[in-house]
């Protein structure tokens, strides 16, 4: 008797590469990404070729996504140490000869100009996810320590630079780890109290901790600025509180229903700044308003809720970790975003995820979205 052995067709081969992805995440960022390419369009249609750069990014991101998914997490866990090591010594040399522009070093010419911070968001989960998964069932108070250690390094190199955005993604991404982890709500619930009382200290004595003459000496002038804008926009409206008074001028002019695609006053007569990165939510809210705002925030916690349903449903400690702490990642970023454009927090120049224009944030998006995508096949390799 011969045996028949039939080659998989083309289209049968492409179909094994998606086979296990989450519909619902694709779907979700499908709909992100179509969001963000209709304010794209409108707020940047006389900013050059924003919205075609912008389409190009997604598809890069796409391809990126796509790639990683094909890795397995196991395959993943290996890359940990090498990448984070990596990071952490590309950041001890920009600390050491990295290029300075606006009074801020983070870049490093390698031949190309990066910005090594950027891979600390994928590195820092990576790692710490790794850190836990060689403990599991063993966890002991020193390993936390350990862990904590491992985050603060790089975040403190990160804030040295300075740039306190970026600090505090990689430091929402490593404490989002270190938290589904089995951290004891004893430990954490010391440290969160004494930051609302440093807040509610900080709007209290406001008037005297904001005078030109006061250093806070924890942190740069600008950060302080920044922070003293938030809590009285109109001592500087024509100046540093421009952003945010624009930003809540568009936001509040929007209304219930907005004033309709490619009506914004705000954005078209260029008072919004930064309309196309930073502060597209409020072009963005002023254009479909507080149902278009609402429509798009749901977006965001779906996106989350299936990160998070895929970390749920993970077969290892690694795979559950990465997973939780890369949705988190995504539900930081939104959340910052819309909070420094709305004045609820201080303008640090994180982009909102899919909407915003930004290749080397869409790049990291991507491989996030890739890391979920590979966990998800995962559990469907498991289960069959």
């Amino acid at each position: 008797m011969v045996a028949v052995i039939q080659k998989p067709t083309l289209g049968q081969r492409l179909m094994g590469l998606v086979e296990g992805f989450d519909g619902p995440l694709a779907f979700a960022v499908f709909m992100l990404a179509c969001v963000g390419l209709l304010i794209m369009y409108s707020s940047g249609f006389d900013h050059g070729t924003r919205f075609v750069d912008h389409a190009r990014n997604m598809v890069l991101a796409g391809f990126i996504m796509f790639v990683v998914a094909q890795v397995p997490p196991q395959k993943l866990m290996s890359w940990a140490v090498p990448v984070y090591a990596m990071g952490v010594t590309l950041l001890i040399a920009v600390a050491i000869f990295g290029l300075t522009k606006k009074g801020a070093r983070r870049w490093l010419n390698i031949g190309v100009v990066i910005q090594p911070s950027e891979i600390l968001k994928i590195a820092m989960p990576l790692m710490l996810s790794a850190w836990f998964q060689k403990r599991e069932g063993q966890l002991r108070p020193l390993d936390f320590a350990m862990a904590m250690l491992i985050l603060g390094v790089p975040v403190g190199l990160i804030m040295k630079q300075p740039d306190l955005g970026t600090a505090l993604l990689v430091l929402s991404a490593g404490l989002s780890v270190i938290f589904f982890a089995g951290l004891k709500w004893r430990w954490i619930l010391p440290p969160v109290v004494l930051a609302l009382v440093g807040v509610v200290m900080l709007v209290i004595m406001e008037p005297t901790l904001c005078l030109a003459d006061v250093d806070w000496r924890v942190l740069h002038e600008y950060q302080r600025q920044r922070v003293c804008t938030l809590l009285d926009p109109a001592r500087d409206p024509l100046g540093k509180g421009f952003h945010i008074i624009q930003g809540m001028i568009a936001i509040g002019s929007g209304g219930f229903w907005g004033k309709g695609f490619m009506q914004g006053t705000q954005t078209h007569l260029e008072f919004i700044p930064e309309r196309t990165t930073d502060f597209i939510f409020a072009a963005f809210g002023e254009e479909f308003g507080f149902i278009g705002g609402m429509v798009l925030v749901a977006g965001f916690f779906f996106l989350v809720y299936r990160g998070l349903v895929i970390a749920s449903q993970a077969p290892t400690m690694f795979s559950r970790l990465l997973a939780a702490s890369v949705s988190m990642i995504f539900f930081t970023y939104a959340f910052v975003n819309m909070g420094m454009v709305s004045g609820i927090l201080p303008v640090v120049g994180v982009p909102l995820p899919f909407v915003s224009y930004g290749g080397t944030a869409m790049v990291t998006l991507g491989f996030a979205l890739g890391i979920l995508m590979s966990i998800a096949k995962s559990k469907q390799l498991v289960q069959s």
